[in-house]
Order: structure tokens, then sequence, then C-alpha cells
């Protein structure tokens, strides 16, 4: 098996080139069954050829690439074509965009725990890096879930944590090894009522641990990125946090445990409205204290909700929701440089994309 040696010259170098300036990730790794739901609320049905046409809208949309440095597939997107027979992998690169893959077979609750989880997918994960890598992938991503159910700290449980991080960890490395750029997500959910200290103290717990398993499994942290929540209230807490309450508290809490050496975080929406995750990753980046890491977004619902309503299955509104989409991109790229002012997309954009005990 190779090294991630082998490869740590492309791995910095597209790790860098995913968190460059002004850009962000768009997260189109949707699994079947999580796109069924979406394109059900939109009377769209759930067969290849509309999953084909719906990301072929979003990929073929003029100068996205201004705005999106890299985009997180489905493995049956990575193999799909454009209407021209094009790859959407050769139409992502033609864009400066980097391709990416969701690797992870989702969550199994862990035994002996409240319904806590861990992620499946490490057996054969070698194996199918190399096939992805082939296939013109060169970053991936494995979503790890943690559980806030009280307020007294009992959970995540410290088991959790560890299986969690751990196996993080070891998908990092093999994917450095199969030269792809790991994202590492390490998702805290804000389902539940609880205080944002709650999740400040949570989520830090559970970023110290991440990167102590990176450390022991020797993953080169400069050709990572991490894909955390922002710290916030919980979803039923009567008191929810300001947008800059929230980027004090992440800021924070990235202080405490990121490391300099990560180049970018790409921060996961997390339910929260397209114009709530713009708003917030605006004053993230305006937060105060040292912020040596890029940080900026790697949202799904937050940067296509409005297009899905816009495109609604038809061809004739293909123009339109590209727009709608470019719109919120450009919105997602002034945010991650603090220069976002608010008010792109009128009402739709303020609409909540929250589900509880969100799966891909």
């Amino acid at each position: 098996m190779s090294s991630f040696l082998t490869y740590a010259a492309e791995l910095i170098e597209n790790a860098r080139a995913i968190s460059a300036a002004g850009k962000g990730i768009l997260a189109a790794d949707e699994s079947t069954g999580t796109i069924g739901q979406r394109f059900a609320s939109i009377g769209v049905e759930n067969v290849e050829e509309n999953r084909r046409k719906y990301r072929q809208l979003l990929f073929a949309t003029e100068g996205i690439e201004q705005y999106v440095s890299g985009v997180i597939l489905f493995e049956e997107t990575l193999h799909q074509k454009c209407d021209d027979g094009t790859p959407f992998v050769d139409v992502l690169k033609s864009k400066g965009i980097i391709p990416g893959i969701k690797v992870d077979k989702g969550v199994k609750v862990l035994p002996g725990t409240p319904g806590e989880t861990v992620t499946q997918g490490i057996d054969d994960l070698d194996a199918r890096c190399a096939k992805y890598y082939a296939a013109g992938a060169r970053f991936a991503k494995w979503r790890a879930v943690l559980h806030i159910k009280d307020t007294i700290g009992a959970t995540p449980s410290y088991l959790a944590i560890q299986e969690n991080a751990e196996t993080l960890a070891r998908y990092a490395s093999i994917c450095q090894q199969n030269g792809l750029v790991p994202i590492v997500e390490p998702e805290v959910l804000m389902d539940g009522d609880f205080s944002i200290e709650v999740a400040a103290a949570v989520t830090e717990r559970v970023l110290a641990a991440v990167y102590k398993s990176l450390s022991d499994h020797h993953v080169m942290l400069e050709g990572t990125l991490l894909k955390p929540n922002m710290v916030r209230s919980g979803s039923d807490a009567k008191v929810q946090a300001t947008s800059q309450e929230i980027a004090l508290a992440t800021v924070r809490v990235l202080q405490h445990t990121v490391p300099c050496a990560v180049p970018g975080v790409t921060f996961l929406s997390g339910g929260m409205s397209e114009e709530e995750a713009s708003l917030a990753l605006n004053d993230i980046n305006n937060a105060p204290g040292p912020r040596p890491w890029a940080l900026t977004f790697s949202y799904g619902r937050a940067l296509q909700q409005s297009c899905l309503k816009a495109w609604r299955g038809k061809d004739e509104n293909i123009p339109e929701a590209q727009r709608v989409l470019s719109a919120r991109a450009q919105a997602n790229s002034l945010a991650s440089v603090g220069r976002y002012n608010g008010g792109v997309g009128g009402d739709a954009a303020n609409a909540s994309s929250f589900v509880k005990g969100y799966v891909y």
C-alpha cells in the first residue's frame, strides 16, 4: 500500500485549492433516498435520469467556479455524464473545480449507548478510495454524528466520541494513502433543548478528541480539511443565540482545538436557512482573535434549497434555477471573506431547512 508521502505534495496543493479565499464547497452528495425526499417536496420523481438532470443543472451553472472550489459527489453522480456525453468529473475539472466523493456508508447504533451512533464503511475503504481516485476524485468526505441528549454532559458519551474520533482518523489515513484529501466531519447535531454554552463545551470536547486521534494515526494535517458544525443553541431551546454569538462561540472552540496546520475549515449548514448560514459564516469571518485557517462553506441544503424550488423538474426553469444558485453561491463567497451584507434571495432564503436527526 502507498504511504501518504507518495501523494504529500498533491494532497497539500488540493487542500489549499479547495480552501482558496472566497471559495467553498457545494455538497451534492445526497444519497438516493435523501435526494428522493427533496424531489418529493417539488413533485419530481426520484429516478436516475432526474437525479442526473438536476446535478447537471448545478455543475453547468455559468460562472459557478468563481465561488465554488470543490463539489462533493455521491458515487452514482461520480460516474454520470452530461447530455452531450461529457463526464461530470470532466465538466468540473474544466471549470477548475475539484471533484470529491462521499465515502462513508451511514451510521449504525453503538451498542450500550442511548441511541448514539458510529459511522460504517472502513472495511473496504482502501479499495474504494483507489477506485475513486482513478475516476477523478481528489478529496473525500466522511460524516460522524454526535448527539447531545442531556444538559449535564453525559452525552455524547466518552465511548461515542472515542469511537467516532478513531474511525475518522482511520478514514483520513486511508484517504491520504490513496491520494484523496480527507474532509473530517464530526457533526454535533444541534437537535434538542440546550444552550449555546452546552453546544460549545461538547463541540470542543469532540474536536479535541478528533485531533488527538488524527495525530495518533499520523495523518498529515496540511493535507486535510475540517467540516464541523457551527456552535449554536439547540433547536428546541427557548433562547436562540444570535448570529454574532454563534460566530464568537464557534471561533473560540476552533481556537482551542484546531491546529494551525489545517488549511481550511468548511462549515456544514446544519439545517439553517440559506440566509442564516450565510450571515453566520460572515460573522465568523469577522470574529475577534486569531483565525489561521480559511473559514468557508461546505453547504448542501443552504446552497440548493431555493435552486431546487426554482427548478421543479422543468427544463424551462433551468436558467432561473441556475441564477438562484449562482446568487447564493456568491453570497457565501462574500461571507467567507467577511463581506456579505445580507438580503440575497428574499423571503425564500429565510425558509428553514432543519430536519431533526438529519441523515444524508
